[in-house]
């Protein structure tokens, strides 16, 4: 029960607290090249089937079934973003869950800069033209 109830808020805040932004492909590699790290949130099965953005760290924050742990995602999250300040890029299939996450982030956990990539990899990164890696 508790865990529907985190689900809801985060969906809530998702459409009434949007305050972070996209970013295209190409301004999300500048970001990169910037310093900005970029986290995969999807799930092993869509990292097989699409490949991921290269230079993504990949850490999923919900399973195939919806689920998630959020002290799990935390913990891989801290080992590759090291300071609240530091620039991340979200990427999922097709942005909706980087809604979810992004909010929680920047809402909840107080990272200060935290974007997504507009349309996830399939509408802002392949449509685009650009290449995965497995």
């Amino acid at each position: 029960m508790i865990k529907k109830a985190i689900f809801i808020i985060l969906t809530l805040q998702t459409f009434l607290l949007a305050q972070f932004q996209g970013a295209n492909s190409d301004e999300m590699i500048e970001l990169h090249r910037a310093g900005s790290v970029i986290i995969d949130i999807r799930t092993p099965t869509e990292w097989e089937q699409t490949g991921v953005v290269p230079g993504s760290v990949k850490i999923m924050f919900f399973d195939e079934n919806g689920a998630y742990d959020i002290d799990k995602f935390m913990s891989e999250l801290k080992k590759v973003v090291k300071d609240k300040n530091q620039p991340i890029i979200l990427i999922c299939r097709t942005a909706n869950r980087t809604k979810t996450v992004g909010n929680f982030l920047s809402n909840d956990m107080g990272y200060k800069n935290v974007k997504e990539l507009s349309g996830g990899i399939t509408f802002g990164w392949i449509n685009e033209g650009k290449k995965t890696v497995k």
